[in-house]
């Protein structure tokens, strides 16, 4: 599909989910419909992937807002540091592929940062979004909590950053508790000194590393590679009293996966297509 057409697109999702209320509104009924039917059965949680990119810029105010309206259980952010250490949303060590600008974020100030757009691709629409803070991300969720009762969760990747200021922001706005931290084990480490109840979730590939992880982290979850899940591991990992969480993502993206999920019984199911996903477990569970 062609860039003009994908914006087109995105354009007609967004004001589907988000005009019928200025600050959030009501959610689509179909969206109502399938979180009912899922919440009926043994509910798989949802984690949006960077917000989604095909309604709006990955990583951007625009497309979190979008995916609240779809009441996703996570939305999954990448957190780095700036030059003058400050937290800001993106998945990129480099600026390139979704902003205006250029090089290293490390090597950047914040204000510098904000003078770009985050809509590199997209049309004109989206071209004032800029890269959020943390604490931007923060008061958006929060507000968004306070006024729902099905709250909506962080999935923390750790790109870049100390623990000290996250689990500070992340506090301030009553989001550390429930969050999910993944990164390598050395930076879930170094958060588990600092926060120690913080739900850390490592990555697995293969069921040989689980027994060390566990012991080392102690892990609230694994996000288990895709390609690795059976049920008897998701089994093994569930006797154990950890959740699991996995990508399906790209060619994985499909129907068929996360039917195969559901069968699994995993607990979250991280996309980039959220009412694919909805459609696809609601129909199965109604049948």
């Amino acid at each position: 599909m062609n860039r003009a057409l994908k914006n087109l697109r995105s354009s007609f999702i967004i004001w589907c989910l988000i005009v019928q209320n200025a600050a959030y509104g009501q959610s689509p009924d179909s969206v109502a419909y399938y979180r009912t039917v899922l919440a009926a059965q043994n509910k798989i949680g949802i984690s949006a992937h960077r917000g989604s990119s095909e309604i709006a810029p990955e990583n951007t105010l625009a497309t979190f807002r979008a995916v609240l309206q779809m009441q996703v259980d996570y939305i999954e952010i990448d957190v780095r540091t700036t030059k003058d250490g400050q937290l800001v949303i993106l998945h990129d060590g480099t600026l390139n592929r979704t902003t205006t600008g250029a090089g290293p974020v490390k090597d950047q100030a914040l204000a510098e940062l904000k003078k770009l757009s985050a809509a590199k691709g997209y049309d004109n629409q989206f071209q004032k979004e800029q890269i959020p803070t943390l604490d931007e991300v923060g008061e958006l969720l929060a507000d968004w909590n306070a006024h729902h009762p099905s709250k909506t969760n962080l999935y923390v990747d750790c790109k870049d950053v100390a623990p000290e200021p996250l689990v500070e922001i992340l506090t301030k706005y009553g989001l550390l508790n429930d969050a999910v931290f993944y990164g390598s084990d050395e930076k879930l480490l170094a958060l588990q000194k600092v926060a120690p109840t913080a739900k850390l979730m490592p990555g697995l590939k293969n069921a040989d590393a689980m027994a060390d992880k566990i012991s080392k982290l102690h892990p609230y979850a694994f996000d288990v590679s895709w390609p690795a899940l059976s049920e008897s591991l998701v089994g093994q990992i569930h006797h154990q009293k950890i959740k699991v969480f996995s990508d399906l993502l790209d060619f994985y993206d499909l129907p068929s996966q996360y039917a195969k999920a559901a069968q699994f019984g995993i607990d979250v199911i991280q996309t980039d297509h959220v009412l694919k996903v909805y459609r696809t477990l609601a129909t199965k569970m109604v049948k």
